[in-house]
């Protein structure tokens, strides 16, 4: 493993323990709508850091992926603590700031820049991509995440609401792979060779995976919080 791959492997896992424990101290400190916030700033944030290209473990891949799995577990705390129709909301939440950032940029980019502006080829560079990109992420996001939600309940039920970390895992592992395989085909087609698209096909799932496996311990603090979440909106509630 070359300098480069170490320094960004590092740099991942420590990503992913900071994103995972800000989601936590968001749902903390500001219950369903911490963890609201937290879905809208990711999906936009990782629909632009998805355009950067990385090799991490060994891998190439598209960034974003942090991002997007710190969602998924946003979904399940909320699917876990405040039901069904708290996780759509907050998956519609999603949709319609990435939706609404993708339109506003579009006409941001139309207007002529003036002879002192140094960012819109940058600009054009990162959001003239975005509505394909977008247009791939929303369509992989309503559907994994909606299937998260389905499949975080179907286990639930099947399990009698024991073994949270096996609804946790279960439903992330298989709506990552939705997700996955919707984005890379509609958004990445085309753009790299195909050797190139099946392997960031392949490590994006991978590095979602580990995402979710990490998560775990994640989820059971979230619960054991939860009792204490809901006392104070309960208490937020009636003053």
């Amino acid at each position: 493993m070359d300098s480069a791959n170490l320094y960004n492997s590092l740099l991942w896992i420590g990503f992913v323990f900071a994103n995972l424990g800000i989601i936590v101290l968001a749902f903390r400190f500001f219950g369903r709508y911490g963890l609201y916030a937290i879905i809208v700033a990711a999906v936009i944030t990782a629909n632009i850091q998805v355009l950067k290209t990385v090799e991490v473990f060994g891998l190439v891949s598209t960034l974003g992926n942090i991002l997007y799995g710190g969602v998924f577990f946003a979904t399940d705390i909320l699917t876990e603590v405040y039901g069904k129709k708290a996780a759509q909301r907050g998956v519609w939440l999603g949709f319609i700031g990435m939706a609404l950032m993708t339109l506003w940029m579009q006409f941001g980019l139309k207007f002529i820049p003036h002879t002192s502006d140094f960012s819109q080829e940058a600009l054009l560079t990162i959001f003239s991509l975005m509505p394909r990109i977008a247009a791939g992420s929303m369509i992989a996001y309503l559907v994994s995440q909606h299937h998260d939600i389905w499949a975080f309940l179907f286990w639930k039920r099947k399990t009698k609401g024991r073994f949270l970390w096996l609804r946790n895992n279960a439903s992330t592992m298989v709506s990552q792979a939705i997700d996955s395989a919707i984005f890379c085909t509609i958004a990445l087609w085309g753009v790299f060779d195909s050797s190139t698209w099946l392997q960031i096909l392949a490590s994006t799932y991978l590095i979602k995976l580990f995402v979710a496996v990490i998560d775990t311990p994640f989820i059971y603090l979230a619960k054991r919080l939860s009792n204490t979440v809901l006392a104070k909106e309960v208490t937020a509630d009636l003053n």
